[in-house]
């Protein structure tokens, strides 16, 4: 980045000297930065007992077993049920503590952001109109610092969405990344969860507003971007029949990328808030036959009927926000979650995938428990931010609850995960324990010895 650049996005001479002040963090060797190294594989099965554990798929087991080897979960039994222990078992006793699985955040862009105001580090984009050949998980940057912090949370499991930028529709294809690993192949859980399509808004101002001043010309210049997409689909269609006929035929990154999605393997992820937006995206996936998860969907709940019809999902992000309209009560976005469950429509709670918003992901367990604040059942709440997320997006058989032959991806803490008091004590990715500590605990720790040692000094 040049220096005239840095002071057009910093602004004058002390946004220059705040840029090099923060280019210079980000390159710090990696002993300064005092980075976690990644978890060895699992040395030998681990018990973890005497604690409760929340299984999520079923009914808590107090003073509950949880063996654990190679990766996997062997067994999760109650304590007065047989079970064998395999030779050089290591017994965890977690008296008074609790197990769940790891959280799921269905949301973000972790790994595609380190510091949002260097425009070095943001790589959550592509240029373009149609991107539906990118993939988020090879952009992903292994060492960041926002991971640690996140992980300290219980969050463990993420899914990364590549943004479509100012003028894009299709963003590309989101990834499933664990929280740990030497390098994106090694944190890549599965590519290709969905395709991502940011709908085209008729507002007049905000993300995807279409730039034009009066509501009837918003209104047909969102039509013809719908219209692109239309087009952009039945091309992907025309190519995969030809394909089929004629394997020799040219192949087109593309449209290659779209196959999936047209065969109903992928799902279409439309981000979308507004009912107009909404009806709009499911007249879309009616017309090409897709499958539908629905990512904001503020007004999801006026449509609950047309959703249950498709059998489409909705991701609640986020539940931390302002109603989208004055007149509307202040709980509006709080209670959706509530409304949706109540409906019978599948759904999960993330954040909203912002470059700002990626430093603050370990917030995503009180968006949850505000949703339990205000209806939605302290269960179901859980299951949000776990269970439904990797159900939705069709990795439940290896994630998402505690139960034997799946991952053994799990934390312990002190209480309940969606109370602010609630510490994370230890965590599992893959039966490999993992470091919780982050930049934040760093800085703790050197200023309490700071603290400490004016105490000592002034007595």
């Amino acid at each position: 980045m040049s220096h005239h650049d840095i002071r057009a996005a910093r602004g004058g001479r002390a946004g220059l000297a705040l840029a090099v002040i923060t280019a210079a963090i980000v390159t710090l060797p990696a002993k300064a930065a005092e980075l976690s190294v990644p978890a060895p594989p699992q040395q030998q099965p681990i018990l973890l007992e005497g604690g409760t554990v929340h299984t999520v798929s079923g009914a808590s087991i107090e003073q509950g077993r949880l063996l654990f080897d190679q990766g996997r979960i062997v067994a999760v039994v109650g304590p007065d049920e047989a079970l064998e222990l395999p030779e050089g078992t290591q017994r965890i006793d977690l008296e008074g503590r609790h197990v769940y699985p790891g959280l799921i955040s269905a949301n973000t862009v972790l790994g595609l952001v380190e510091i949002d105001t260097v425009r070095g580090t943001v790589d959550i984009a592509e240029t373009g109109v149609m991107n539906p050949n990118v993939r988020a998980e090879v952009a992903v940057n292994p060492a960041s610092e926002l991971f640690g912090v996140t992980r300290a949370a219980g969050i463990l499991t993420v899914l990364t969405v590549p943004q479509a930028g100012r003028n894009g529709l299709l963003g590309g294809r989101s990834a499933m990344l664990r929280l740990d690993g030497w390098t994106w192949e090694d944190m890549t859980l599965q590519s290709g969860v969905g395709m991502h399509v940011f709908w085209p808004t008729e507002r007049g101002v905000g993300f995807g507003a279409v730039g034009v001043d009066s509501p009837e010309a918003r209104r047909r210049a969102a039509e013809a971007r719908v219209d692109q997409l239309d087009e952009f689909f039945a091309r992907a269609r025309a190519y995969r029949d030809a394909r089929a006929a004629d394997p020799n035929q040219p192949l087109d990154l593309r449209l290659e990328a779209l196959v999936p999605v047209l065969a109903r393997e992928m799902p279409l992820v439309v981000h979308a808030d507004e009912l107009r937006q909404i009806e709009a995206a499911l007249n879309f996936v009616e017309r090409h036959e897709l499958r539908l998860v629905l990512v904001g969907g503020y007004d999801a709940w006026r449509l609950t009927d047309r959703l249950r019809e498709i059998d489409a999902a909705v991701i609640v992000s986020t539940v931390h926000r302002l109603p989208l309209r004055r007149h509307e009560p202040y709980d509006t976005p709080f209670v959706l979650a509530h409304r949706l469950h109540e409906a019978g429509i599948p759904f999960a709670i993330a954040r909203v995938a912002t470059t700002f918003a990626s430093a603050h992901e370990r917030n995503l367990p009180f968006e949850a428990a505000t949703a339990a604040a205000f209806g939605l059942p302290p269960e179901e709440a859980l299951r949000a931010i776990t269970l439904y997320p990797a159900k939705i997006f069709g990795v439940d058989d290896r994630i998402g609850a505690l139960a034997p032959g799946l991952q053994a991806t799990l934390i312990v803490t002190d209480g309940n995960p969606l109370e602010v008091t609630t510490q994370i004590e230890r965590a599992w990715i893959d039966g490999r324990e993992i470091d919780l500590a982050s930049r934040h605990t760093r800085l703790y720790e050197r200023y309490w010895q700071r603290y400490e040692q004016l105490e000592t000094s002034s007595r």
